[in-house]
């Protein structure tokens, strides 16, 4: 946990916050008695997180209305964002979790690792504070925070900005199908490509189809493959 903490830049003044932090339900099926989890810390973090990127936001954009603002917030802490940025920190190696878990891909699914993440802010909340909070997020998020345009806030999501681009250049519009359903019924995992001129722009995963074809659309965008 000690190359965790140095990847944060901070340091638990109580490591057990830490622990709990990065402890998946699942444990309590293998040890006893059962060890706290992070659920309460999630949503703890959860707060945590919207506070301090609603702050950002507000000060980095003052002379945009709410609608955007909100749009932009949410691109950056909804669960695939924030799954992808515990993705780049390397979170899921620490995580604490049952064996059965951890051997069906819990380590790398995005649920756990947006959990994980929330749950890590709300511990460091709890251990020195917002400020000490708001520093390890922003530092965590530098690359979405830099490169924010409230233009692409006009468009609901990446389906609608994708779909935008697109039918600018021909009328067909992309299409989504779902191409894979895996995991427990309590925690599905949706695979999705979106299509377009009969080509694939881009797969994507989430905890429901909707999540799944948004990060498809967010592959496609990124990918720039129609150009």
């Amino acid at each position: 946990m000690r190359n965790l903490e140095q990847t944060l830049s901070y340091s638990f003044s109580d490591p057990s916050l830490l622990k709990e932090a990065l402890s998946h339900p699942s444990l309590s099926s293998e040890v006893r008695p059962a060890p706290a989890d992070n659920q309460r810390l999630e949503y703890l973090g959860d707060a945590v997180i919207e506070l301090v990127v609603t702050d950002f936001l507000f000060k980095r954009f003052p002379e945009q209305p709410e609608g955007p603002l909100t749009k932009l917030r949410a691109s950056i802490v909804s669960k695939p964002g924030l799954a992808k940025v515990a993705t780049r920190i390397g979170l899921g190696e620490f995580l604490l979790m049952s064996n059965g878990e951890a051997s069906s891909g819990g380590r790398t699914r995005a649920s756990n690792l947006a959990d994980a993440l929330e749950a890590l802010l709300g511990a460091i909340y709890l251990d020195t504070g917002l400020d000490a909070a708001r520093r390890v997020l922003t530092r965590v998020l530098e690359p979405e925070l830099a490169v924010l345009d409230p233009q692409f806030a006009q468009v609901a999501n990446s389906k609608g900005r994708l779909q935008e681009i697109l039918q600018k250049i021909t009328i067909e519009a992309p299409t989504y199908q779902l191409v894979s359903e895996n995991g427990p019924p309590h925690d599905r995992i949706f695979t999705s490509v979106v299509t377009w001129g009969g080509k694939i722009l881009g797969t994507g995963s989430g905890p429901s189809k909707k999540v799944a074809e948004t990060e498809a659309a967010t592959a496609a965008l990124e990918s720039g493959i129609w150009k």
